[in-house]
Parts: C-alpha cells; sequence; structure tokens
C-alpha cells in the first residue's frame, strides 16, 4: 500500500518535467517512515555542502543507517559519483544508495542487495508491483539494524580510522565553505581559537585532522573507562574522560561538548556507535599494551 502510493507521488511530480533530486525527499522520507514504525527519517539539506548523507535514520535518537538520494534515472555507479560512493560506504555500516526507485543495500562495505520499485516509461513512473512486500521487508531489515558487535582489536582500529576520515573530511569541507560565504560557525571560532593559542598558522585541513584524531582519541579513553556497556554517547564520553588527563577532557568538551556544530553532530554520533558496539576494556585485556593504527594516518597509542 504504501509503495504503491510513493510511487503514484513520484509519477505526480515527474510527469511536470521541473523537479530536481530535491523534489522527491518528502515522498521517500514518508515512505521510510510509514514502512517501519518508530523511526524517523531526518532529510537535513544544510549538511549537504559539508560532505554529509542526505537522509539519517534514527530511532529515540541513536541512528540506525543513512540514505543517499540522486535524481530519478541517475546511474548510481557514474564516475563522477564514485568519490562520494566510496567514501560513504567505507565509513558508514549501514546505508542505502537509491534514485527512488532503484535502492541497493550495504552493510559493513558489501553490497547486500538490490531492488527496483519503479520504472520510467515514456515520460511517467509505473510501479513494479511484485516488489511492494520485498522492499517493505528489506527497509524494515534496514532500520533494524544494530552494528556489529567490535570483538578484535583490529577491527576497531579500522572502524575509528573510517569514522576519523569521514569527519575530517566533513569539518574541512565545513570550514572551507564557511571562508568561501564569509560565515560565522563553531566550528570557525574553534579554528581561530587553535589559531590564538595554539598553532598560528593551522590550516582547515591541519584543524581538521586534529578535531577528528581528538573526538576519536576521547571517545576511546572515555569507553575504557566506562561502567555501563549497553549505552554511550558522546555526550556520556565528556564526561567519563578521566580527570587525571585534564588537557584532553578539556579538549573533547570543547570540541564535542554542547556547542558542537551542527553540521558533524551526525558522523561525531556514528562514532559513538562504534564505542558503543566495543567493550574496550574487555579488548585490551587480550591486547595488551599497543598501538591502534591503520594506513590512513590516523593513529592513536595507548
Amino acid at each position: 500500500m504504501f509503495v504503491g502510493s510513493y510511487i503514484a507521488k513520484l509519477n505526480a511530480r515527474y510527469k511536470t518535467g521541473i523537479t530536481t533530486e530535491h523534489s522527491f525527499r518528502g515522498d521517500l522520507q514518508s515512505l521510510i517512515e510509514n514502512i517501519s514504525h518508530g523511526v524517523i527519517a531526518t532529510n537535513e539539506p544544510t549538511r549537504i555542502d559539508c560532505g554529509a548523507p542526505d537522509f539519517i535514520i534514527t530511532k529515540k535518537d541513536i541512528p540506525l543507517g543513512y540514505i543517499e538520494a540522486k535524481d530519478i534515472g541517475v546511474d548510481l555507479y557514474g564516475k563522477n559519483l564514485k568519490e562520494q560512493f566510496d567514501r560513504y560506504r567505507n565509513s558508514l555500516d549501514n546505508i542505502i544508495f537509491t534514485d527512488y526507485l532503484d535502492f541497493h543495500f550495504y552493510k559493513s562495505k558489501e553490497q547486500v542487495t538490490s531492488i527496483r520499485i519503479g520504472k520510467i516509461e515514456g515520460n511517467r513512473i509505473v510501479p513494479i508491483s511484485d516488489k511492494s512486500d520485498e522492499f517493505s521487508a528489506l527497509i524494515k531489515d534496514f532500520c533494524s539494524y544494530q552494528g556489529q558487535t567490535i570483538k578484535s582489536s583490529k577491527s576497531l582500529a579500522e572502524m575509528m580510522a573510517g569514522k576519523a576520515r569521514m569527519l575530517a573530511n566533513v569539518i574541512e569541507n565545513a570550514l572551507n565553505g564557511d571562508n568561501a560565504n564569509d560565515a560565522n560557525s563553531s566550528l570557525k571560532e574553534q579554528m581561530n581559537a587553535f589559531k590564538d593559542i595554539l598553532i598560528h598558522d593551522i590550516t582547515p585541513k591541519a584543524f581538521s585532522d586534529i578535531y577528528a584524531q581528538t573526538v576519536a582519541y576521547g571517545m576511546f579513553a572515555a569507553r575504557l573507562h566506562d561502567k555501563t556497556l549497553e549505552n554511550f554517547t558522546r555526550q556520556e564520553a565528556a564526561e567519563l574522560i578521566p580527570k587525571s588527563n585534564p588537557f584532553l577532557r578539556k579538549l573533547f568538551g570543547y570540541i564535542a561538548g554542547p556547542d558542537i556544530d551542527a553540521r558533524i553532530v551526525w558522523i561525531v554520533d556514528a562514532l559513538a556507535d562504534i564505542f558503543r558496539a566495543t567493550d574496550v576494556a574487555a579488548l585490551l585485556k587480550h591486547f595488551g599494551k599497543a598501538t591502534l593504527k591503520n594506513h590512513s594516518n590516523y593513529e592513536t597509542d595507548y
């Protein structure tokens, strides 16, 4: 029922001949929320310029997955989309790429399935009627994603690094956009503070790297001292960083506290999801004193 109504709405807009990829987002948002009760599909266009997926799917404020939507009929595997496609696929564990008709589901970097629920015939969009139930089941599964339990230091290091790379990229894009538009933001204020106090000639890229590594390291230190393993958030992390490390505690609270820039909240929360799936103390019992390292130059020594 919901899929048929969704295709009818797409068709009505498409036939006008004046649509863009943004024209159909409200329809997709309603479709996801109608199929999977209790979730919220949030479309945040303010984040687009800094490199964030179009939709974040949450339930009780916990991120479940992401959706990147392109215009109807766009080649999702086209050369001009490869960089963005690879960045999202490698950094986000549960994501859908779609042109509103063709849906590709990825989990842990791998495509698990795809489904097409409508097709273009002339200047019309018509449903593929026998796909409705299958699509609804796939969306419900997508919205019930719990993430994997991380039981190896190598997996944790790789996932931390993937999120840190993504976070640095989003921050750099946001800062470059602020500078180009002569706009003020909390990120820009924080970078200017770094310039005044710590590194006078710091660049947006260098600041972005420092920011991302500080958030990743701070969350690791916080989770190591977390006694309630069933929950973990960026807000809790700010409280859990040991007072014996006042510099990290203060720096983390400054850059990832209540004044965090709205454009990066989603990826910082996604980093917290990794640690919610990890018992860091138990993991390190079998790991000893080690270095969590990967090829990306995001390195953290413990």
